[in-house]
């Protein structure tokens, strides 16, 4: 059978994305760096002091958010990120006598919806219990 050498489509080579075999790789390579991290956690707790499993812990789980943070996804997220904080730059945030009165307000109305709901509840109960101390 003849081999077939794959080349990266138009839109792969204008985003600068990697191809879905290299993709996978960086994923499978995470995903083992995670799982060493923990069985090696567990398996190395007798044999290894604590600040030493932490250490290779830190390290292996670095390296596994560096591996995935390459991959397309990866990209997107971090891409994802950077937005989402310039977004939040944009936000006015309230004064702080503003946010007080509006805190005041919501417990204001809180209180009241409360009466409210105790009273409609006590004129349910006091009708109940006329409507069945009725004798027919």
């Amino acid at each position: 059978m003849a081999t077939e050498i794959k080349t990266k489509t138009l839109e792969q080579v204008e985003k600068g994305g990697k191809s879905k075999g290299v993709n996978t790789a960086l994923w499978v390579m995470a995903v083992v760096l995670l799982t060493v991290a923990a069985v090696g956690n567990a398996y190395f707790s007798s044999h290894f002091s604590l600040i030493v499993r932490v250490l290779l812990l830190v390290v292996l789980l670095v390296g596994a958010v560096a591996l995935a943070a390459v991959t397309n996804q990866g990209q997107k997220a971090i891409h994802f990120m950077k937005d989402s904080r310039t977004e939040l730059r944009k936000i006015i945030w309230p004064t702080r006598p503003e946010a007080t009165q509006t805190t005041l307000i919501v417990l204001a109305v809180c209180v009241v919806v409360a009466l409210v709901l105790w009273g409609i509840d006590s004129i349910i109960v006091a009708l109940i219990t006329f409507l069945t101390n009725l004798r027919f």
